[in-house]
């Protein structure tokens, strides 16, 4: 069974989770972290845990879901992974964090360890997480999903009740509608939604209430 924590970090109270089963292994999807408190707080999960960390792994490429990957890289030495198309944006974090936040990074970001498609699986101790790209809040916007446990991480694609924003750089409105739509056919009912801020929620739910998906 997998065990799943959640970490609401920095200034976007943006959902940082790590993942790990009984195997001891896990992975860090979103690593937010920004203040140092919160950095220290990720790291100790971990140390305290005993969890051999084997992927960091970004639903997109956003800085305030990236802030922590330098923290992870100097204590673990993974880089982060995100999907190809993400490029230009986690090639400009630096770019982001000016503009979205007025701070300016006072560290340097790990370079990308490998650009995903959907292609590629994330393993794990006795479990695997199938990417499921979702293009239009970013164009590299992708759901983790994993199979076995019914869970999917849904980055800025899906909320409870509502959806990412496309207004941003790259964002595309028509390419997140098309992404949702595709969704119902791909996840069960009973699946449940952890996003990349707020509080979870399941594919039935958003089906029922969710206007965007009834659209």
């Amino acid at each position: 069974m997998m065990k799943i924590e959640r970490f609401e970090v920095n200034p976007f109270q943006e959902n940082c989770y790590i993942v790990s089963d009984d195997s001891g292994e896990g992975i860090i999807i979103d690593c937010g972290a920004f203040y140092e408190e919160e950095r220290k707080a990720v790291v100790e999960y971990v140390m305290d845990n005993g969890i051999e960390l084997k992927h960091l792994i970004s639903t997109h490429g956003h800085i305030d879901h990236n802030f922590g990957n330098n923290t992870i890289y100097e204590r673990f030495g993974l880089k982060p992974e995100v999907h190809a198309a993400d490029e230009p944006l986690m090639s400009k974090l630096g770019e982001q964090a000016l503009m979205f936040c007025n701070y300016r990074l006072n560290y340097e970001m790990p370079p990308v360890g490998r650009y995903l498609s959907e292609a590629d699986t994330i393993r794990f101790g006795n479990h695997e997480l199938n990417i499921i790209s979702t293009p239009g809040h970013t164009p590299g916007s992708v759901f983790f999903y994993c199979k076995e446990e019914g869970v999917a991480f849904s980055g800025d694609t899906l909320f409870r009740m509502s959806i990412g924003r496309t207004d941003f750089e790259l964002g595309s409105y028509k390419d997140i509608m098309d992404s949702l739509r595709q969704l119902p056919t791909i996840l069960p009912d009973e699946t449940t939604i952890l996003p990349g801020h707020g509080p979870r929620t399941t594919m039935k739910a958003e089906k029922q209430d969710n206007p965007y998906l009834r659209q």
